[in-house]
């Protein structure tokens, strides 16, 4: 169909409402084909590339870099343009990452269940499908909209400052205009007079990401009532395991480290207690506890976007090797920015390192549509009786979170206490499993 053709922001994940377009890859006047990237935006789950649906001339950029749009509202006019053809009128043409959309009556929840803590005897609970998003990649390099080239707060910040950023030197490492660099172009403005002495600091607005994991935390922390319990272990066999992996052959390219046992330790105790691994529902006709039969081990990850959740799914059948590359692979991902709205969902327990920033512990809160969550602190020697004996020993203190209104005291303790006893011993706990012979 020739003419112009208007492209809407898509729900690019299950249930998203609106999103920040980062980077235009295309200008008014360029030829674009389907399938082209065209535009970086970022949601609350993660950052995506967005292909372009039509062929033909940019004609017009209906949202700048920066803004914040609602899904469903137009970003792109493409002219002389036209879908890719198919020859099957009843199929629809699949763009690159989006897979094909789903048609019929909408998934209606099943009727109420009472579920327990065996889960292999139930039926397993209706889930809806997530329908497929683009894979979010690192943007490649491309010629950017504007003259100047800068980040969306310091576009922000220009404008509301008055200067025109394309006047402005750049000074950054990659010839981006800075915040100094804006700030320097203002210098000679006087400030204003303040009836106070303060000094206003840096506003930095909340968004993707940091808003999404800010309002799922206080949905957390005020829904589910919170229940933390710790214990401190010697860690003495645990770091000889530890050492003993990083020897081994083959293993050279893989970072070997406490947490990983930490992690086995954490999915062999939602195995052994199954309702530490599971989600409170609400709904019409009363509560339901659903039990996962499965264990998808969320890794808190600090990232340049904030906190993130990247997910190992079917986590319970991975090595101690294999685990460990899996959680090296999701922490570079989202490092990176990398991590698609499909890995940083369907996690049923989380696992998160505060030892790292040379913590000891804390009160972790609860991944919401979680149960529990285990947070690690460091290894510091410390005193540790030994048969009678004050000896030093490396001691890692555990902090469980766990929901009140699923996991009673006892259950938290026991499970947390699964987790103390195989990182005491983990050889020992792996023979004993079978999983070592």
């Amino acid at each position: 169909m020739a003419g112009s053709q208007v492209f809407a922001l898509p729900d690019v994940g299950e249930g998203l409402t609106e999103a920040e377009i980062l980077k235009w890859h295309v200008r008014p006047g360029d030829v674009v084909v389907v399938n082209q990237v065209i535009v970086e935006i970022e949601t609350a789950k993660a950052s995506v590339e967005l292909p372009c649906p039509f062929e033909g001339t940019v004609e017009q950029l209906h949202v700048d870099e920066g803004a914040i749009v609602p899904v469903g509202s137009p970003i792109i006019t493409i002219s002389g343009s036209a879908q890719v053809a198919s020859d099957e009128p009843e199929r629809q043409a699949v763009l690159v990452g989006y897979g094909v959309r789903e048609s019929g009556a909408p998934v209606r929840r099943q009727r109420r269940q009472v579920v327990d803590e065996e889960p292999g005897e139930q039926e397993a609970p209706a889930v809806q499908e997530t329908p497929s998003v683009p894979e979010a990649v690192a943007a490649p390099a491309s010629e950017p909209r504007r003259s100047a080239r800068a980040k969306p707060l310091v576009r922000k910040l220009a404008r509301e400052k008055g200067v025109d950023i394309s006047t402005i030197i750049p000074s950054g490492a990659s010839g981006e205009v800075t915040r100094e660099d804006v700030l320097k172009a203002v210098g000679a403005v006087p400030r204003p007079v303040s009836v106070s002495n303060e000094r206003a600091g840096e506003r930095v607005p909340v968004r993707g990401v940091q808003r999404a994991m800010a309002e799922a935390m206080v949905q957390s922390a005020f829904t589910a009532p919170h229940v933390t319990e710790w214990v401190d272990v010697d860690m003495s066999r645990s770091m000889e395991i530890v050492q003993r992996l990083r020897d081994a052959p083959g293993n050279d390219d893989v970072r070997i480290t406490p947490m990983i046992l930490v992690a086995a330790g954490l999915i062999r105790a939602a195995r052994q207690y199954p309702r530490v691994n599971s989600t409170w529902v609400d709904s019409a006709t009363g509560a339901d506890v659903v039990i996962h039969r499965d264990v998808h081990l969320g890794i808190a990850a600090d990232t340049p976007r904030g906190l993130l959740v990247p997910t190992i799914k079917n986590a319970t059948d991975l090595g101690l090797v294999e685990l460990a590359r899996r959680v090296q692979q999701l922490i570079d991902t989202a490092r990176a920015g990398r991590s698609t709205p499909a890995d940083l969902t369907g996690g049923t327990i989380t696992l998160t390192n505060v030892g790292v920033f040379g913590v000891d512990g804390g009160t972790p809160i609860i991944t919401p549509g979680q149960s529990a969550i285990l947070a690690m602190g460091r290894v510091l020697d410390r005193p540790w009786v030994v048969a009678g004996q004050v000896v030093a020993r490396p001691v890692m203190q555990l902090s469980f979170s766990f929901d009140h209104r699923v996991i009673d005291g006892a259950l938290g303790s026991r499970a947390l206490q699964s987790v103390a006893e195989f990182l005491r011993d983990p050889a020992l706990a792996l023979m004993l499993d079978g999983t070592i012979e």
